[in-house]
């Protein structure tokens, strides 16, 4: 309390009435004094000033404590407010600044950002074709239409196909030389593509299925078939064709005619009027008797049965069912076909060229007996019973 008797003692003694009148006991000290105490101001004043003391040591800690800590409070506030204006305002700025670097790339500006003009810049991995061993086979058979259905097959943009038979699996020496051999054999192709070879007498080899399978278990194979006597005469016909053009149309004395010269009704019949199942074109056009054996290598659904005659006909049910059992998309449409009047069969066209299989292709058929045709027929009814039995389908062969 001495300093508020300090404060009394130095007070002007005038009027000692108005301390009285003024002087209250409030716990914080708090002493009122009249206005003529202090220096006099321009304006009205109160007649009583308010002043505030305190004399209690741990009051005035407390009261400085609460002080200062609104003060860092406020000062805390204040600053994570600039802070945040400051962060916003640079993202926005680097916003800014991404956004006008996508202008520029899209309007074909120069980057002046280093990072930037080096992503501009870097381009793209150009893929490169390369030599793969074929994903899909056409297995046979022969004089069935296989290069037709090839090169019915290649119009499509995801097909690659090996030029020529390349025969690795039916003949033992070309085996003999690996699968680095035959890959050099295949064309070159794309990641995506499929590689497709074809060889008609894979078919009917016997060791062929195990070493398709050794190659790739997965491999598609495509079996193309036609009506077993429309085959053999065909098989015939390709035949004569290729035998010596010198060689006499009746035997001379001693010689007897190779069988190219003779009719197809010879060779087609034995002596005793039986079918002659020796002559290979007769042969092969069992179709069970090779069939069976790719069935115990490969399940049924690895190989899909392509109707030749169907094929020659209408192309374009057939290749729709392969480029389905190839996993292709359907790009092959009757736009890639033209019916050919003087051959008697649909050429081949793209966007660029037209094109017809070689005059080997489409040969005129000798004229062959009535009665032999009939006949064989007939006996071909339970082979192709037994065929249609192992793939599941009737293709409607004629029987008589």
């Amino acid at each position: 309390m001495e300093s508020r008797i300090q404060m009394s003692n130095c007070l002007p003694t005038k009027r000692p009435e108005a301390y009285r009148s003024c002087s209250q006991s409030l716990p914080l000290d708090i002493l009122w004094l009249p206005r003529s105490s202090f220096r006099p101001a321009e304006g009205e004043l109160a007649d009583c000033v308010l002043v505030v003391g305190v004399s209690r040591p741990k009051l005035a800690a407390a009261l400085l404590s609460v002080t200062l800590l609104s003060l860092f409070l406020t000062f805390h506030v204040l600053y994570d407010s600039a802070l945040y204006s400051i962060q916003a305002a640079s993202m926005a700025s680097a916003a800014s600044e991404g956004r006008k670097i996508l202008q520029s790339q899209e309007s074909g500006r120069s980057i002046s950002h280093p990072m930037a003009l080096r992503k501009r810049l870097k381009a793209p991995r150009t893929p490169r074709p390369a030599r793969r061993l074929p994903q899909a086979l056409i297995v046979g058979v022969r004089k069935c239409g296989t290069r037709a259905l090839l090169e019915m097959l290649y119009l499509h943009p995801m097909v690659q196909k090996a030029s020529g038979e390349v025969h690795f699996f039916d003949r033992d020496e070309n085996y003999a030389l690996g699968l680095e051999w035959y890959r050099s054999k295949m064309p070159l192709s794309f990641k995506g593509q499929i590689t497709i070879e074809k060889s008609p007498s894979y078919f009917v080899t016997p060791e062929v299925p195990e070493r398709v399978r050794a190659m790739n278990s997965s491999v598609r194979l495509l079996l193309i078939v036609r009506e077993p006597v429309t085959r053999a005469i065909s098989d015939y016909t390709q035949l004569r064709s290729r035998a010596t053009p010198s060689a006499p149309a009746v035997s001379l004395v001693g010689h007897p005619l190779p069988d190219a010269a003779k009719p197809f009704e010879h060779l087609a019949l034995a002596p005793d009027g039986s079918i002659n199942i020796a002559y290979r074109p007769i042969a092969i056009s069992l179709y069970h008797a090779y069939f069976h054996r790719w069935l115990e290598v490969f399940p049924r659904e690895q190989i899909l049965v392509v109707n030749g005659d169907q094929l020659i006909e209408d192309p374009v049910p057939q290749l729709r069912r392969i480029e389905k059992f190839l996993g292709l998309e359907h790009k092959i449409g009757r736009k890639n076909f033209y019916f050919n009047e003087t051959k008697g069969f649909y050429c081949l066209r793209n966007d660029t060229t037209d094109k017809c299989l070689r005059e080997t292709k489409g040969r005129k058929h000798p004229r062959v007996d009535p009665a032999v045709v009939t006949k064989l027929r007939k006996f071909f009814v339970q082979h192709n019973q037994r065929f249609y039995d192992l793939i599941g389908e009737d293709l409607g062969w004629p029987e008589d």
